[in-house]
């Protein structure tokens, strides 16, 4: 079970590595930030996220959750130094396997990952498999797509796309949105992700994607 730890106090990030490891899982990495924690996750592919939710100079956990949880619903635990009803009202949208306060019990920590990988478990369990129609399909697991039983040979970004709009569920995801998803590292051209859209739909032999026009687009 792969672990991404998101905390920008350096000392605290490996205190927690510690523990995790001690117990068993496996970090990937230790992000403070979001191009930091959205490389990781695209690189690394963690099965359960640890998330500060203040982090400097940097968005939000919450934020920086909002936008992993288009590309895959990961179990993600909240780490955070505030308990008002605001901030947990806000971290409530993205349904997290739990929102621990600092300095937490390591216990609780524990009950936390606990309850973390059975859901990350389920996951890999059910509805593995994305029905893209005319004999194509999306294993989630294998992050693969395959035609009449075949795999398909897509690179990296066109299968990152594909992600973003099978996780959206039909509901249209902006071009900003997905510039900032697959790019986050750099900038590109306005058509980039226009481009990237040819490309991934060339792939198929019929109409997956729709575009609306100046906005974004998604999947039909």
């Amino acid at each position: 079970m792969k672990i991404l730890i998101v905390e920008d106090e350096i000392l605290i990030a490996l205190e927690i590595k510690k523990y995790v490891e001690k117990l068993g899982y496996l970090v990937t990495s230790l992000a403070k930030n979001y191009d930091e924690c959205l490389s990781s996750f695209k690189n690394d592919f963690p099965d359960i996220i640890i998330m500060d939710i203040i982090l400097k100079n940097s968005i939000s956990g919450i934020e920086i959750a909002k936008i992993i949880k288009k590309i895959k619903n990961i179990p993600i635990i909240f780490l955070s130094a505030y308990s008002d009803d605001i901030m947990l009202k806000k971290a409530s949208i993205i349904f997290p396997e739990a929102y621990l306060i600092k300095p937490f019990n390591r216990n609780d920590l524990k009950s936390a990952l606990f309850i973390a990988k059975e859901k990350s478990d389920n996951n890999h369990d059910k509805n593995n498999y994305v029905d893209l129609r005319e004999g194509y399909f999306y294993d989630k697991v294998l992050n693969q797509v395959y035609y009449n039983g075949l795999k398909m040979k897509l690179s990296k970004n066109e299968l990152l796309l594909l992600k973003i709009l099978i996780n959206a569920k039909g509901e249209i995801v902006s071009f900003e949105t997905i510039e900032n998803i697959i790019w986050s590292d750099k900038s590109v051209s306005d058509s980039a992700v226009r481009t990237l859209l040819h490309r991934l739909r060339n792939r198929f032999n019929h109409k997956i994607i729709e575009t609306i026009h100046t906005f974004g687009c998604k999947l039909i």
